[in-house]
């Protein structure tokens, strides 16, 4: 189950905690405090704490800017011109905690992004619980042929079901073997109370990358976003984009106008090399233009066509 019965006392309890303040709140975001959203089989994200909001974003910009600001007379729209011309230091006047429970591998491609605080749960003190990563069917694909780090067509019948059931073979077996290292079953209990079972910080090495793990991460509303620009990708790995998805929406109601230039400017938009703008100019001025006079590589030369949606 995603939540302990532990988790679930603790949620319970700060949500049913108020306190006055006198600092700027989201009533959004107070609105899913704590709690945890589900993501993957076992996993989830929930917002822990946040400082700021939209309105923080363009204090700050006005600070920095002065009198500049007088031609830009809306929020939003100076909101929408920070992020459209990157001047990113606004946004990291804000700032979001989340705690997240996630398979190991997808944590060892998470903490990639080092522009946060992690404090992860250790399994070097605490025992980790016999919970893995099974991806659904429809996850369930082979290894792309064009591309080293990318999926090809999905898995189905036999060699479907081969794989999976190796998986949670696989994951059970780990665990087994982790639980008897430990000298401990599934419940904490000793198997043998004469025997010292094995330092807890050696038998995590047993176990498998799809076991989950937890953490603590905290970072600032402008390299959240980078993140998310990285990660809610199409192209990314599914299973690290399911949380960014699921992170996109907390954004939305903590920062909603940020949110909607973000979705605009960097999810729904694209950047073009020197050579791909000349090729755009050209275009519009109804030239024939060619790959091969492009001065563009083919792989370059695909992308820019399917920006643009034209056949390559």
């Amino acid at each position: 189950m995603p939540l302990t019965p532990e988790q679930k006392a603790e949620i319970d309890r700060l949500r049913a905690e108020t306190a006055p303040t006198r600092r700027a709140t989201v009533p959004a975001l107070e609105d899913i405090l704590y709690e945890a959203i589900p993501v993957l089989d076992h996993g989830f994200v929930r917002v822990i704490d946040y400082m700021g909001d939209d309105a923080a974003v363009v204090q700050a910009a006005r600070v920095s800017y002065g009198k500049g600001t007088k031609r830009v007379n809306e929020d939003r729209g100076l909101i929408h011109y920070l992020l459209r011309h990157r001047h990113t230091t606004p946004f990291e006047m804000c700032e979001i905690k989340y705690h997240v429970k996630l398979p190991i591998f997808v944590a060892r491609q998470w903490i990639r992004h080092r522009t946060a605080n992690v404090n992860e749960y250790s399994a070097r003190y605490s025992i980790l619980d016999n919970e893995f990563y099974i991806p659904a069917p429809e996850h369930l694909a082979a290894q792309s042929t064009s591309n080293r780090q990318g999926r090809g067509g999905v898995l189905s019948g036999q060699e479907a079901e081969r794989v999976l059931s190796l998986l949670r073979d696989d994951a059970e077996r780990a665990y087994r073997g982790y639980a008897e290292m430990l000298n401990e079953t599934e419940r904490g209990e000793a198997i043998d109370g004469e025997r010292q079972g094995l330092a807890r910080e050696l038998a995590r090495m047993n176990l498998s990358l799809n076991f989950y793990t937890q953490w603590y991460w905290k970072t600032d509303l402008h390299n959240l976003l980078n993140f998310l620009s990285l990660r809610a990708d199409a192209h990314a790995q599914y299973e690290i984009r399911a949380y960014a998805e699921a992170m996109i929406g907390t954004v939305e109601r903590w920062v909603p106008m940020t949110a909607e230039a973000f979705r605009q400017y960097r999810l729904g938009g694209a950047q073009l090399s020197e050579r791909g703008l000349a090729v755009v100019r050209r275009l519009l001025a109804g030239e024939t233009v060619t790959q091969e006079e492009s001065g563009m590589s083919k792989r370059e030369w695909s992308e820019l066509m399917a920006v643009l949606g034209r056949k390559g």
